[in-house]
């Protein structure tokens, strides 16, 4: 069966712009890595030792199945849908997850996951179901997937992740460093709200809007470009020895990313 592909991404930047409910509403600029995805594809459950009735992952997680975000795009996708196709071919196939994405690194793997999986379902099973029908369904799921159904290039990203805008712009070639080091992104939110909280105004982010990335790259330090750095070097203090100068922050952690210097 065919593999598809589901890209990292990194946040040029990434402002708070207020509060709604428990979440933080948020501008950022999300821009596609286009040389780090994980690969999906479907898999017969006859060529493998796995129970029929059962949703079978297959790949290197650390979660239960339950916690994965496939699973939880699965069981959306059922409920919006009611497809007994979707029952049917879950029943007889697994998914395949070949991890080049890590975990916890504010790159998006898990959303970019879910999304693909949503869009994969959406081809194979002719649900016909609109981008934004899909957007919606992966929302429920988490704030970055919408932004991996879209699949642009780049976009404006706002509300708590629901609106995506393209931004027409060049692609830029990232290069990203993760270090082994597990962020948890409600703490590092948790502590954002309580000692850093400075939400920018609506001029500041119609000026953001329209920026190019390169530009912000250029002219924005990492703790300027996003409110979550600060925050995150105060919850992990073994942050700050790997960061090396030339290097943005990418959502809440723990990746850094700069413009590939290799033309």
């Amino acid at each position: 069966m065919k593999t598809y592909k589901a890209y990292a991404k990194v946040n040029i930047f990434l402002k708070i712009t207020g509060k709604r409910q428990q979440y933080h509403e948020i501008i950022s600029r999300f821009m596609k890595v286009e040389n780090l995805y994980d690969k999906l594809s479907f898999v017969s459950k006859e060529k493998l030792d796995a129970k029929a009735n059962t949703f079978t992952i297959l790949g290197d997680f650390s979660c239960e199945t339950e916690q994965n975000t496939i699973y939880k795009a699965y069981f959306a996708l059922k409920e919006a849908t009611q497809s007994q196709k979707l029952e049917q071919l879950m029943q007889t196939h697994a998914i395949e997850v070949k991890k080049n994405i890590p975990a916890f690194a504010g790159l998006g793997g898990g959303s970019s996951d879910a999304a693909t999986y949503l869009k994969m379902c959406n081809e194979v099973l002719h649900l016909n179901l609109s981008l934004n029908e899909l957007a919606m369904i992966g929302l429920q799921v988490g704030a970055d997937v919408p932004f991996f159904i879209y699949g642009y290039n780049s976009a404006n990203v706002s509300g708590i992740g629901e609106i995506v805008e393209e931004f027409q712009e060049e692609l830029l070639e990232i290069e990203t460093y993760t270090p082994s080091i597990k962020i948890s992104t409600p703490l590092v939110y948790k502590i954002y709200r309580e000692d850093f909280y400075n939400p920018i105004d609506g001029f500041q982010t119609q000026e953001l809007k329209q920026i190019l990335s390169q530009d912000a790259l250029k002219t924005m330090s990492p703790s300027q470009a996003n409110d979550l750095f600060e925050p995150a070097l105060r919850a992990y203090k073994e942050l700050k020895n790997h960061y090396k100068s030339g290097y943005h922050f990418s959502g809440s952690g723990s990746s850094f990313f700069r413009v590939s210097e290799d033309k």
